[in-house]
């Protein structure tokens, strides 16, 4: 019963969403108060309806109801409840429910505290929000029913995806729409402001806080899904340029370079167009990644389902609100004169170039993971583009973003002197010189520019550091003045800072791991002791043992350095007795400088066991980094600035609904 109540709330929100989508839009053309304020009374509504309906689902889950396809299919009554829970999003109905609801809880929260907004300009991005609402709920009701029965009930379901019963992955699905669906509201406000033909600072204000949200939600998806891969698949990477993982990567740059656009907007009235061409092009990459996951169309270890009938859904939804916008956008644009004038050497000028590097490395990733489809279309060859296309393309791009970002940062507005910002950064060049000549001589053996990469990461960080300083007079003013200056510092220049800093600091994990990975592959015999980089790893032998829905074949290691031992490791091979198939759980000893990373393969016709052992220097930079930016993005999303709303527009003349 509750399902079916779960069901007929999610045709109701289907049925208030097609109102919300059209009742505010006519209010706002005739200026009609009561049907602009429908708008909130229906985004509350659809909120509601769609939690209850995904609180039936979660129910269904936990209470192991296997008369619901999906639980069935999904479930097992032995499986953790942590991970009967994470069932709920570790298919594709359920992650459809979850991706509905989050897009009901941003109108929601628009509706709740976007009171500041003007009456006409939130009731046409509601409706802009619930039109999304109505294709996706469509796609739901139509093709990805949820709440689907059967008949007669099974006994027992089949199980989650073993590689999905984890803790980071149970989290990354629903950080990672948050982002994802979260960049639906700079959409919206984009279509919006469209349709009534206005673009100015107090929009741009509005459509920050909401695209900090969503970055700052995608940052910690994408991080989680990179910590997973590093220690459940047994790889020994992070990141492996997989078309899923891109898919996420490129909305992610487009609303890095939407804020620092934005920014431009609010502060000088210019880059409007652009900016609203990159609120329409960042939520049209979170659809097509949306696609991506569920047409099959590329092949991925993080795919969801691969229903060709499903992926056209969805692929109509992409051209509908891309090519939709698009052609607003193309009707509206020429009307946005900018009104800011600015030198070539200026802040303005250095966030176009941010803008640039980040466009082109979208622009990259997008070519390297859908060119093989188009290639293949038109001429028929089958090919890929693999790690090394990605490398020699992306990475410098991120260097001279990283060169960039310090001069940026501490130009002025509307004009700057060049040789006067870098001589207030020779201080940050000279640190990072002498960081990147340290390490020359600490971890020789390496690529020649590995010290060179190490020099920029810390450029960046040590940039963010100078430019504090010299907003605070540090040296040049009494202590007094210095520290009345830091804490009246904004919170959004806090959060800049942090995020720049750990961008740099992601940035140093990188090169570190990718310079001076050690790695030994061998068929071990237990007693063996195994010689890498400075340590020495005996392997003790394997002990089987039960976990809570597998059976376990715990490969145990005892670390030494200089003939001490420093740790004692179990890598496990978990095998799924329900699904009848194994993971892998590499065994890591963690720390700042390198980490200890060791993998228990098959068992060998000899009796050895296969052992990959690798030393991975600075490998936890990358996670820290990606701590850090999205700490800087949640603290820009405090400033006062945001709380208390934009300046006042001109309100228009209402008209009292007849």
């Amino acid at each position: 019963m509750i399902a079916e109540l779960g069901h007929f709330a999610l045709i109701l929100a289907f049925a208030v969403a097609l109102a919300q989508s059209t009742i505010p839009l006519w209010g706002a053309h005739k200026g009609y108060a009561e049907p602009m304020r429908f708008a909130e009374t229906a985004a509350l509504m659809s909120f509601l309806l769609i939690g209850f309906s995904f609180a039936a689902l979660t129910y269904a889950f936990v209470n192991s109801d296997f008369s619901l396809r999906v639980v069935y299919a999904n479930s097992h009554s032995d499986k953790p409840y942590l991970f009967k829970i994470a069932g709920v999003w570790g298919n594709h109905e359920g992650s459809m429910l979850l991706w509905v609801l989050i897009l009901a809880l941003y109108g929601a929260m628009v509706a709740a505290f976007g009171r500041n907004i003007p009456p006409g300009l939130r009731a046409r991005t509601l409706a802009v929000q619930a039109m999304v609402a109505v294709a996706f709920l469509a796609f739901i009701l139509f093709t990805s029913n949820p709440f689907d029965r059967m008949d007669p009930v099974p006994v027992d379901g089949t199980g989650l995806n073993p590689l999905l019963q984890d803790w980071a992955l149970a989290a990354h699905p629903p950080f990672l729409y948050l982002g994802y669906v979260g960049l639906s509201m700079p959409f919206s406000f984009a279509i919006a402001a469209l349709i009534e033909g206005r673009v100015d600072a107090a929009w741009a204000r509005w459509v920050r806080p909401w695209t900090l949200l969503a970055w700052s939600a995608l940052t910690v998806g994408i991080a989680l899904g990179s910590y997973w891969a590093y220690y459940e698949l047994g790889w020994g990477g992070w990141w492996f340029w997989d078309p899923v993982e891109n898919a996420s990567f490129m909305p992610w740059l487009v609303a890095a370079a939407l804020l620092h656009s934005a920014v431009v907007v609010e502060k000088r009235s210019t880059l409007k167009s652009w900016t609203i061409l990159l609120a329409i092009i960042a939520f049209s990459l979170s659809l097509l990644g949306t696609f991506i996951v569920r047409s099959g169309l590329l092949t991925s270890v993080h795919a969801f389902a691969s229903d060709p009938t499903r992926g056209v859904f969805i692929l109509a939804i992409l051209v509908i609100a891309t090519g939709g916008g698009l052609a607003l956008y193309a009707w509206r644009a020429p009307q946005m004169e900018p009104e800011g004038v600015f030198a070539p050497v200026s802040r303005e000028s250095g966030l176009i170039l941010n803008n640039l590097f980040l466009s082109v490395s979208a622009a990259v990733v997008f070519l390297g993971t859908l060119g093989p489809l188009f290639i293949e279309a038109f001429t028929g060859d089958q090919m890929s583009f693999g790690a090394d296309f990605f490398n020699l393309a992306f990475t410098p791009l991120m260097i001279m973003l990283l060169i960039a970002m310090p001069v940026g940062a501490a130009m002025p507005w509307k004009r700057g002197d060049l040789p006067r910002v870098m001589k207030k950064l020779w201080t940050a060049a000279a640190l990072s010189f002498l960081v990147g000549s340290i390490f020359a001589m600490w971890r020789s053996g390496g690529p020649l520019l590995a010290p060179l990469g190490i020099a920029l990461a810390f450029w960046a960080i040590f940039g963010v550091i100078v430019d504090l300083a010299e907003r605070v007079k540090l040296g040049r003013a009494p202590a007094g003045e210095t520290m009345r200056r830091l804490v009246n510092l904004p919170r959004s220049a806090w959060g800049q800072a942090l995020a720049h800093m750990g961008m740099g600091i992601t940035a140093f994990g990188i090169v570190g791991i990718t310079a001076w990975e050690s790695e030994d592959i061998r068929a071990a015999k237990i007693g063996e002791m195994i010689p890498l980089a400075g340590y020495e790893i005996r392997f003790d032998g394997v002990e089987r043992s039960k976990g809570p829905n597998y059976i376990i074949d715990g490969g145990m290691f005892t670390v030494f350095r200089d003939g001490e031992e420093i740790a004692n490791l179990v890598s496990e091979k978990r095998f799924y007795t329900v699904q009848r198939t194994q993971t892998t759980e590499a065994a890591i000893r963690a720390s700042l400088i390198e980490d200890i990373y060791i993998v228990l393969g098959d068992k060998q016709d000899d009796g050895g066991w296969a052992v990959r052992s690798y030393v991975k220097p600075f490998a936890n930079w990358i996670w820290l980094g990606a701590f850090i930016m999205t700490l800087g993005g949640l603290l820009s999303l405090t400033d006062r600035r945001h709380r208390v709303g934009a300046p006042n527009r001109a309100k228009p003349a209402m008209v009292p609904a007849e």
